[in-house]
């Protein structure tokens, strides 16, 4: 099957450039648009995409703005519900160069707080969600910064501790620590905005959520409790939802040495709503 690969940037509301990557399919059977994590970027999905185009699907991915080769201010954010605001850019994009095709889209991580808050907002948009160690609940990591004032300390650092954990495979990680797109630090701005305000304002506005969903984590991820997506599955209001631990695996399931059969189930679900 070959495969057609564009690099191209997308400007948003506010003129931020989002640096977007589209490999295109002949006739494909659907398009997934992926929504990558904190600190990291769409590059790191080469071989998730190379998998789905295999499957059938042409793929979009973007980089966030402040991250990879997006825009704005690196690692920071004045509103989570900005980055909802740009992923819908995104899909008016590929729904309008693909018009017709059934659209599917799979967040991973805070890419999975993102693809979910933008479910809430937009109904009738997609044909379903993917969702990947979905950070969609105010996670007690962050709790010793509920109440702190995140205005007056915008622009403070935070390290980038995650690179240790977010796979069992070595060479994954230290690809990650090696990688001059995944971002070093984060402002404090952007952890209360997205891992505080957004997750409990989409814990608040769950119910409204109603796309047929596929709910997938790692039994054993360290950076986002399970217990996040067991919540989201028991609070969606979606009729077609389904979820899958897989039991020992960490944060990055699709990084994952078994990543060929976390990807296999993504296709089967897909190809079961066609």
């Amino acid at each position: 099957m070959s495969v057609m690969a564009r690099e191209r940037k997308i400007n948003t509301r506010d003129e931020t450039e989002l640096f977007v990557k589209h490999n295109a399919v002949d006739s494909p059977k659907a398009a997934v648009v992926i929504v990558h994590g904190l600190c990291e970027h769409s590059g790191r999905y080469d071989y998730a995409a190379a998998k789905l185009n295999a499957f059938g699907y042409s793929v979009y991915r973007f980089d966030n703005r402040g991250h990879g080769r997006s825009g704005g201010e690196q690692g920071y954010l004045d509103d989570y519900r900005l980055y909802i605001e740009d992923t819908e850019r995104i899909v008016e994009t590929v729904s309008g160069e693909n018009p017709g095709l059934p659209l599917f889209m799979l967040g991973h991580s805070m890419g999975g707080f993102i693809a979910c808050a933008y479910g809430v907002q937009n109904p009738g948009r997609l044909a379903g969600q993917i969702f990947s160690g979905a950070a969609v609940i105010f996670l007690p990591i962050f709790a010793e910064y509920e109440l702190f004032d995140f205005d007056s300390e915008a622009h403070k650092p935070i390290s980038n501790e995650l690179a240790d954990i977010i796979s069992r495979d070595t060479d994954v990680v230290q690809a990650y620590k090696d990688d001059p797109y995944v971002l070093k630090q984060f402002a404090i701005k952007l952890m209360g905005e997205v891992f505080i305000k957004g997750a409990k304002w989409l814990m608040s506005s769950m119910d409204a959520y109603e796309y047929p969903c596929l709910i997938l984590h790692g039994g054993s991820d360290q950076i986002v409790t399970p217990d996040a997506s067991h919540y989201l599955y028991e609070h969606v209001s979606s009729k077609d939802k389904e979820i899958k631990i897989y039991e020992g695996l960490f944060h990055e399931i699709l990084n994952e040495p078994e990543k060929d059969t976390v990807l296999d189930d993504i296709n089967n679900w897909i190809e079961g709503r066609l």
